[in-house]
């Protein structure tokens, strides 16, 4: 189904070849029907890789900024090219539907774009001198070899935004793409490679994550560890990254909140909420999990919800209905385990609950009303097409229900009062507060969380400066002229 059946790429690339080997087969969760066998490489392997991005690393980083901006710009200009073919690879291996794989190749390409101009803007930075006879300047260095470790969900916006930033400051760069999604990322390669990335500054390895990701965290040519994917998987990579003390960025889990008050434009609000909930069929971290509605408008905003989420068609990515499938059987069952503890503590079911007849990974989107706070589903991060509906009373109550999360990604406010909103953006915990829309992202912004949800930021300049270090350079002039 796609016109440049090169992008079809099944082995990994390091120093610019392509190696095969041992594979593993990468299935289409709508059918269940394997369309790859990708290369299973080693440790060895992943080692050989770091050797490769450690050799180019000196070359990339000595290119003048606007040399590097070339190359991503050319690499830019091959993704936008070819966008049909890599949704089309996207939805095959992922499942989402034909029109939001090509969102987010668009997503992934204004990375690309954007950090191929801020690789020019990093300069010199001064500082007004405290001593009598001295210059002080602040350079701005890459850290080195970045491993970078992406999900599923999005597997070609999440290589970009990492991949952009940190080969735009001058480091080389080592891939591990999800097993679940790897053709994304050799596709990708594949484009980096036309683009003229030098052998050894883009590698993509692909095999199993405990032994590749392993073997990056305990090598101290690696100065720069970036990881999208859950909490509990990036504490263990920040332990296994302390001996040798890596740069950390983390992009971990959310569970939003979805709040509207009394004085919301309501239809505007169910139209985000059904957004913030179902889009990716609810693997998102920015999906909306807990929506918390003022009790004078809760049973209205109920019905319409309701309605909204019943009218949502199901069915394969390339069909291009609203929801394809989920990813594997695990994130079925977690729905079904929500769903079932949800209602066993007085919760009520208003659509959906079960799998869809189109296949085993299909669930049909959910709703749940007057969900209790000890629910699993309000506990924990749902990750699928079930939302959880509760009232309150007051909007402190509302805050303290948010807040009470080790999570800290993304927060939705529905209100027209310009005071509660103000209010609303200080008192909760989240690295993002969205008002009165769902979609925030994007290449200028600083994409990150609070509290569990992780360190550091991507997108925006933050996200290139990530991979750079600070050098501070202080020359005494009276001792020059002396010379």
């Amino acid at each position: 189904m796609i016109t440049d059946k090169t992008l079809m790429r099944e082995d990994a690339f390091v120093n610019g070849v392509w190696l095969g080997g041992e594979r593993f087969a990468v299935t289409d969760p709508a059918t269940g029907t394997a369309i790859a066998q990708v290369a299973r490489l080693d440790a060895a392997q992943a080692r050989a890789a770091v050797d490769a991005a450690q050799a180019a690393f000196a070359g990339w980083a000595a290119l003048l900024p606007q040399e590097r901006a070339a190359v991503l710009m050319r690499w830019h200009r091959l993704i936008v090219d070819a966008r049909e073919d890599l949704a089309r690879i996207m939805t095959a291996e992922q499942g989402k539907p034909l029109s939001e794989s090509r969102g987010e190749i668009d997503y992934a390409a204004s990375f690309v774009e954007f950090y191929a101009e801020e690789a020019k803007r990093p300069n010199i930075e001064s500082v007004t001198s405290h001593l009598s006879t001295a210059e002080m300047e602040l350079w701005r260095e890459p850290l080195g070899v970045a491993a970078l470790v992406t999900p599923w969900n999005f597997p070609c916006a999440m290589i970009t935004r990492k991949a952009a930033a940190a080969l735009a400051a001058g480091c080389t760069v080592v891939v591990h793409p999800s097993a679940e999604t790897p053709l994304s990322a050799t596709a990708l390669a594949e484009l980096a490679d036309r683009a003229g990335f030098p052998p050894g500054v883009f590698n993509v390895v692909t095999g199993d994550a405990p032994e590749i990701v392993g073997e990056w965290c305990a090598d101290p040519r690696v100065r720069a560890l970036s990881f999208t994917g859950s909490t509990q998987v990036g504490k263990l990579l920040y332990r296994q990254s302390a001996d040798t003390v890596k740069r950390l960025v983390l992009e971990l889990g959310g569970h939003a909140p979805f709040i509207a008050f009394a004085d919301c434009d309501l239809d505007l609000a169910v139209d985000e909420a059904i957004k913030a909930k179902f889009a990716t069929s609810g693997q998102d971290c920015l999906g909306a999990n807990r929506f918390l509605i003022e009790r004078p408008i809760y049973e209205e905003f109920c019905r319409r919800f309701t309605a909204a989420a019943a009218a949502l068609a199901l069915g394969p990515g390339v069909e291009d209905r609203d929801l394809g499938p989920l990813m594997n059987e695990g994130a079925v069952r977690k729905q079904e385990e929500h769903v079932a503890d949800a209602l066993a503590r007085g919760a009520r079911l208003l659509t959906g609950g079960a799998r869809d007849p189109q296949g085993p990974l299909f669930y049909r989107p959910t709703v749940l009303a007057d969900v209790p706070g000890e629910a699993l589903v309000f506990r924990e991060e749902t990750f699928g097409p079930v939302a959880a509906i509760a009232p309150f009373e007051t909007e402190e109550e509302a805050v303290g229900i948010a807040n009470a999360t080790e999570y800290g990604l993304v927060a939705y406010v529905h209100s027209r009062d310009p005071r509660r909103i103000y209010r609303l953006s200080r008192a909760l915990s989240f690295g993002m507060v969205a008002v009165n829309r769902t979609k925030v992202t994007g290449a200028p912004i600083p994409f990150g969380g609070m509290k569990q949800s992780g360190l550091g930021r991507e997108g925006s300049r933050h996200g290139l400066e990530a991979f750079t270090e600070i050098k501070y350079v202080c020359r005494d002039w009276a001792e020059t002229r002396r010379a």
